[in-house]
């Protein structure tokens, strides 16, 4: 139990529905979705594509999901690809051929196909109950009368203003200067866009006048976009991975998203008696710290669009980890893992909600970047995400940039199950962190018997090109032990990650935890 005397916040607990994530008027659209009639399904959408409003730095329509759910009165869990396609007429070799070595962040070519928008309705139509205009209306009314922006939302937006293309400062700046604390953000030619949608379905989004737009919009900057890429993509079903842990099932995303990233750390960390060490001490943020560096390097070798099974074949197997995990020494750092150059970031959206039948969603949907591409389209202003830049550029590599294939996803949702049910929707957003992020809350909850929303709460590091980051609720001592291992530190970083998680205890109580590192909450009924 937290210590009342100190700042921190407890858990909700409920007995008909929950929700945890990042915004507390997208939570409370959810709850409301809940006591209206509607599933975790409609009111994980409903609240999603709100979030895009409230933290547009963050997501919006123009980005991608992937999605975790149990269905109610079943024990499966089941997965969803909202993940968008290259133009088919991009390749590497044209990047190249202008000069580049990476895909440009802020550029056309990095503009994906949007996905988010044929998932959700699809999802909508095979799982929910209200129907896709009932779950865009509050989005609809929110876009058009505006949301008063909150603290880490304005913050975000401030360090990213100059990352705007001259297309969307109409739309994402108030006279070009970035809204404050409290300013009310509307876009109300976004719910012109959520409107269509709310009538046609995907068409609405897909084919017609707001597909032109963004079409044409791309195209007048040098992008190959044709209106038959937006007309082809298609998210898709498909089925999760999983390994174990401490007893539990850690259920990931499969590729393209880095889920076997957190399945390889798990198996990692497996070889080490990780409970006999101090929760937030040296030894456990060392090795957690080299785990993470060996296994984000196995899946910059292997993660990618054409999977093949090869993430089962390689990544997952067994005698894999325990020969990273030999590689791994208590006293010294590992400095000579090598790393590709698929661009990371930690803009995301997530959330999670467990309904009074018990359906369980986990649903994370990102622009990627801060802004995405920075590029809006001219009439409607939906914001391209430039989820493009996680494809490489290098000959032959797996997640080479090609036409029609899905990059190398960073956001993953997750769950925990034991015995097959589902026992824990959750996510931890933050771009590259979120597989480390996995493993931190799970661990400091099966490992070291945190709750869950004390498992948010705790201090977290992480291992980044080349710095071990390390926040501010470390102690000085164990920061100067880590140095003295051989930890290149930082801690001159924004908060790491940020997370959601509903517990499912066996009595039938929802326990809901929110990161305080965002603006938002848990709620339930």
């Amino acid at each position: 139990m937290r210590d009342f005397h100190l700042p921190g916040r407890s858990a909700v607990f409920a007995d008909n529905g929950a929700v945890a994530t990042s915004h507390p008027l997208a939570a409370q659209v959810a709850i409301e979705t809940l006591k209206s009639g509607g599933n975790a399904m409609d009111a994980a959408i409903a609240g999603g594509i709100l979030l895009g409003i409230c933290e547009p730095q963050m997501t919006g329509i123009g980005g991608d999901c992937f999605v975790l759910f149990s269905p109610a009165g079943r024990d499966d869990i089941l997965a969803m690809n909202g993940s968008g396609c290259a133009p088919a007429a991009l390749n590497a070799q044209l990047l190249r051929d202008q000069g580049h070595s990476t895909v440009p962040l802020r550029d056309v070519s990095a503009v994906t196909i949007p996905g988010a928008v044929d998932a959700f309705c699809q999802l909508s139509a095979d799982w929910g109950k209200l129907g896709i205009d009932r779950i865009l209306a509050p989005s609809i009314h929110y876009a058009k009368t505006g949301v008063p922006v909150a603290p880490r939302v304005a913050a975000d937006w401030t360090g990213l203003i100059g990352d705007l293309h001259e297309t969307a400062h109409p739309y994402f700046t108030n006279n070009g200067k970035a809204p404050r604390i409290g300013d009310r953000h509307a876009h109300p030619k976004l719910a012109d866009v959520l409107t269509e949608i709310a009538k046609q379905g995907r068409d609405g989004f897909y084919r017609g006048k707001v597909a032109e737009d963004m079409v044409n919009s791309l195209r007048a900057l040098g992008g190959v976009h044709t209106l038959d890429d937006f007309d082809r993509q298609i998210a898709f079903y498909t089925t999760p991975i999983k390994g174990s842990y401490h007893g539990f099932d850690l259920v990931e995303h499969p590729p393209n998203g880095q889920g076997a990233t957190a399945l390889l750390m798990a198996n990692i960390l497996s070889h080490f008696d990780m409970a006999s060490m101090e929760p937030f001490g040296a030894l456990r943020t060392h090795i957690e710290a080299e785990a993470a560096k060996l296994a984000y390097d196995a899946r910059n070798r292997f993660i990618a669009d054409n999977d093949h099974g090869i993430v089962q074949e390689r990544m997952l197997a067994p005698e894999t980890a325990k020969t990273l995990a030999d590689l791994i020494k208590m006293d010294s750092v590992i400095t000579d893992v090598i790393g590709t150059t698929e661009a990371v970031h930690k803009d995301t959206v997530y959330i999670t909600v467990v309904d009074q039948d018990r359906m369980s969603v986990s649903l994370i949907y990102s622009i990627f970047h801060g802004f995405g591409s920075g590029i809006a389209s001219r009439d409607f202003g939906v914001l391209f995400q430039n989820r493009g830049a996680g494809f490489n550029l290098i000959p032959g590599h797996r997640n080479e940039l090609q036409g029609g294939a899905r990059p190398m996803h960073t956001i993953i949702p997750a769950m925990l199950s034991k015995n097959g049910a589902p026992v824990m929707p959750f996510g931890v957003m933050g771009g590259q962190y979120q597989p480390n992020g996995h493993i931190r809350l799970i661990s400091n909850m099966l490992e070291y018997g945190m709750s869950v929303q004390s498992a948010i709460d705790a201090p977290r590091a992480f291992a980044e090109a080349g710095m071990l980051k390390i926040e501010r609720g470390y102690s000085a001592q164990v920061v100067q032990e880590l140095a003295d291992i051989g930890h290149k530190i930082t801690q001159d970083v924004p908060p790491i990650g940020g997370a959601q998680a509903i517990y499912m205890h066996d009595t039938g109580v929802l326990e809901a935890g929110s990161d305080p590192r965002k603006d938002g909450c848990a709620l339930g009924y």
